[in-house]
């Protein structure tokens, strides 16, 4: 069946910063999907102790008449090492062995993965080159792709970082036959998430084929990663450095990343917190008139049926509050939410506290 997947490539047009996202199955042991690449003294795979063991091996066989060392640094797995001390290892890594500006970053796994290698990157010497070899559904469709890279911050997620492009983006659908089936559904949240936002017909296409999806058909996750990379370069082609349009593309993600500061990095997937968060922005928007009253319960279906929680935990309304108000949409300590505006459109405004707090309660755990 993978045979007849063909590669297809999405580009991201941004003047001399613009690349491909590669699409396809078997591209880690392909050649092409490295061509064009720079070549340098030293390369450096970051990875993790998840992902490495099954794939570093395989993407050094490929890079290794490119480079005239391969370096590598396994991070620990997992949201909770999304800081500051973890992204010290890679620079400790590039320091003592002597690279310089023109060694290339390779980033091996995930979201958590890419986002801390391309800072890395952006950082080390103001700037070397990375790819992104995205190794989960959530990076191939979204982290990897549009040069978000960033740790975390106790008090808040993602809030240091940098815009910092990568040469290029992989996408091998075959690696995710080793990703766990609740990884796989967090992913699914961030496909979802682009049917309400830009294209009602991907939400009805995504309807129809999410038990394929979640089974891991290759077809199925082609066509959504496909469909998921298009928006989000369309998107990101228009507002690099989200200047307005682009934080569309965090819709549920205002109420997800409360969700996962206030239970502690980790303890939900990303794209958990996202799906429920998804639910919760939904209900917003009919309360404030925006949408129509059938997108809750329809959103709710559709994140059980990937797979995701659509309660959130019992937080104090006070900590939610002040976990909103840290996010990086929020102006003036005003908190600003992705809504939808009709289905397939969305927009980004302020909602009074008192509406806000009663969506919460509608959809949290009892405390």
């Amino acid at each position: 069946m993978n045979a007849a997947i063909a590669t297809t490539q999405v580009p991201i047009a941004l003047g001399d910063r613009s690349y491909d996202i590669h699409i396809g199955c078997g591209l880690l042991g392909q050649a092409a999907s490295w061509a064009g690449l720079p070549a340098s003294n030293e390369a450096l795979i970051v990875t993790n102790t998840a992902v490495g063991p099954l794939y570093a091996d395989r993407l050094a066989a490929q890079l290794g008449g490119r480079h005239r060392r391969l370096l590598q640094v396994v991070l620990p797995d997992g949201e909770q090492h999304k800081n500051a001390a973890t992204l010290e290892l890679i620079y400790d890594k590039l320091l003592a062995e002597g690279c310089d500006r023109k060694t290339v970053i390779y980033a091996l796994g995930g979201g958590v993965v890419g986002d801390m290698a391309g800072f890395a990157a952006a950082c080390y010497m103001r700037g070397v080159p990375f790819v992104q070899v995205a190794t989960t559904l959530l990076a191939q469709v979204d982290s990897s792709v549009g040069g978000k890279t960033a740790i975390n911050h106790p008090l808040g997620k993602n809030m240091i970082g940098a815009f910092y492009q990568p040469l290029r983006v992989i996408c091998d659908l075959d690696l995710l036959d080793t990703l766990p089936a609740r990884e796989l559904s967090a992913g699914l949240a961030e496909i979802i998430k682009y049917g309400p936002i830009a294209d009602s017909s991907l939400l009805d296409w995504i309807e129809d084929h999410v038990d394929a999806l979640r089974g891991g058909d290759k077809a199925a996750l082609a066509h959504a990663v496909r469909r998921s990379c298009e928006i989000k370069a369309a998107v990101v082609g228009q507002d690099e450095r989200e200047g307005g349009l682009r934080a569309i593309l965090n819709f549920g993600h205002t109420f997800g990343h409360a969700i996962e500061a206030g239970l502690g990095y980790g303890s939900w997937l990303h794209g958990e917190a996202v799906g429920c968060g998804m639910v919760m922005a939904a209900d917003l928007s009919v309360r404030l008139g925006l949408a129509d009253a059938a997108l809750v319960p329809r959103l709710q279906r559709l994140c059980q049926r990937a797979g995701l929680p659509v309660l959130a935990p019992a937080l104090p309304m006070s900590r939610w509050m002040s976990l909103m108000r840290g996010d990086k949409k929020s102006e003036a300590g005003e908190i600003r939410f992705v809504l939808i505006d009709g289905l397939g459109r969305a927009l980004i405004r302020p909602a009074p506290d008192a509406l806000v707090a009663s969506v919460i309660a509608a959809h949290s755990v009892a405390a």
